[in-house]
C-alpha cells in the first residue's frame, strides 16, 4: 500500500465520518429535549450533537445555560465544553478530507491566513466566543493539517471556559427570579 493510497483512504474515511456525524446531529435536532432528563450526560450529549452538526443552528448554548441553573455550573462548563469539543471533530474532519465543505469567500481566506499564522490562540479565541466562523476554523484547521491533539487542546479550553460562563449566566438568571 502507497502513502498516497493511505492518505487518500485516511481522507475518505474523514469525510464519511463527518457525513455520518452530520446525519446523526440532524437527524437527533429535534428530539434535545429527550436528551437533557438524563442530566449532566445528557448535556454532554447535547453538546456534542449540536457542535456536530456544521453550520446548523442547534440549541447547545441554551442546554447548557438551564443546566447551569439545575447543577453546579462549573461542572455543566467542564461536561458542556467536552462536549462541544468532541462535537467540533466534525468540521475538522470535513477539512481533513480535503473536501470543499465551504466556499471559500474573502472571509475565509483571512481566517485560513490567521490559522495559519497563529494556530491555536485563533482556534482558542474562536471557541470562546459564540460565533458561527468557529466551524470554518475547525475545517480550516483540518484542511491545513494541525494536528488533532493540539487543535482538540485548544478548542477543550475555550469551550469550557465559554460553557462555565454560560452555565453561571443561566444560574445568575434562575438566581434574579
Amino acid at each position: 500500500m502507497t502513502l498516497t493510497w493511505r492518505k487518500s483512504w485516511l481522507r475518505l474515511l474523514a469525510l464519511a465520518a463527518f457525513i455520518g456525524i452530520t446525519i446523526l446531529a440532524v437527524s437527533y435536532r429535534d428530539d434535545l429535549a429527550r436528551f437533557s432528563a438524563l442530566g449532566l450526560p445528557g448535556v454532554f450529549i447535547i453538546s456534542v450533537l449540536s457542535n456536530a452538526s456544521v453550520f446548523l443552528p442547534v440549541p447547545g448554548l441554551l442546554v447548557a445555560a438551564a443546566a447551569g441553573a439545575i447543577y453546579h455550573p462549573l461542572l455543566v462548563g467542564l461536561v458542556a465544553g467536552a462536549g462541544s469539543t468532541l462535537g467540533e471533530m466534525s468540521g475538522y474532519l470535513a477539512g481533513f478530507s480535503g473536501q470543499g465543505v465551504l466556499e471559500k469567500r474573502e472571509w475565509y481566506g483571512k481566517l485560513e491566513e490567521y490559522v495559519k499564522k497563529y494556530g491555536g490562540p485563533v482556534i482558542f479565541t474562536l471557541a470562546l466566543i459564540p460565533n458561527p466562523a468557529f466551524d470554518a476554523a475547525g475545517i480550516i484547521a483540518g484542511g491545513l493539517r494541525m494536528p488533532l491533539s493540539r487543535f482538540l487542546l485548544w478548542t477543550l479550553a475555550g469551550k469550557v471556559l465559554k460553557m462555565i460562563a454560560v452555565a453561571y449566566g443561566g444560574d445568575a438568571v434562575v438566581d434574579l427570579f
